[in-house]
């Protein structure tokens, strides 16, 4: 197998991981804070199979990963969990957290991963801290990516919550927000602001860690 494409295809299963780890945040905390629609629909889960998007985490990444110059820029999003925000504790609070509870889930891994990735450079296992350091450096892609305020992404419903945009409105904007974020991805500097928040904030962990 070409190594290009094996390097990609582990990118890809980490993504999987990742995503899979990202809505199992929204769903537990949901649950948490008092709404079970995730739970019953069997979402409160780390079985990838029940959060896997079509478009999201199975077409848009593999693009990424078999057309030529993709650069192996990979990101992607999973099913949205379903929320009941009449269920809610305390309805705006907690839909905030819930959205939140999926990049920080991400930002949570991306730390210890590189925690990991000093441990296996503690035991002289150079290659597993590579892999380790590369599956945080996606982790923090997915943090910010998905703060990118269009649907489906969980900037959008922040910026929902922050308007008082009825559930109504929002579902009709967001049944094309896959395009919108597709086309977005398409400008350079939309990537290059994305990889430099990523980047940036994935050497203050590694300087943090002594990870070198």
């Amino acid at each position: 197998m070409d190594s290009n494409l094996a390097d990609g295809l582990i990118q890809y299963l980490m993504l999987v991981a990742l995503l899979t780890f990202h809505e199992f945040g929204h769903a537990w905390t949901a649950m948490k804070c008092g709404d079970d629609t995730a739970r019953l629909q069997g979402r409160v889960s780390l079985n990838p199979v029940v959060h896997i998007d079509p478009i999201g985490t199975v077409l848009l990444p593999l693009l990424m990963i078999f057309m030529p110059g993709a650069g192996r820029f990979l990101i992607g999003w999973a099913k949205p969990v379903p929320v009941n925000p009449y269920n809610l504790n305390h309805p705006k609070r907690d839909d905030i957290l819930v959205t939140l509870a999926g990049p920080g889930m991400n930002l949570l891994l991306a730390v210890i991963l590189v925690v990991l990735a000093k441990a296996s450079l503690v035991f002289h296992s150079v290659p597993a801290a590579d892999y380790f350091v590369q599956a945080a450096g996606l982790s923090l892609v997915l943090c910010f990516f998905n703060l990118i305020p269009v649907p489906p992404l969980d900037g959008s419903q922040i910026l929902r919550v922050v308007t008082g945009m009825s559930h109504e409105t929002y579902a009709s904007f967001a049944r094309f927000g896959f395009i919108i974020v597709i086309v977005l991805l398409q400008f350079p500097p939309v990537r290059w602001a994305l990889s430099f928040v990523t980047y940036g904030t994935l050497d203050v962990l590694l300087r943090i860690f002594g990870v070198n």
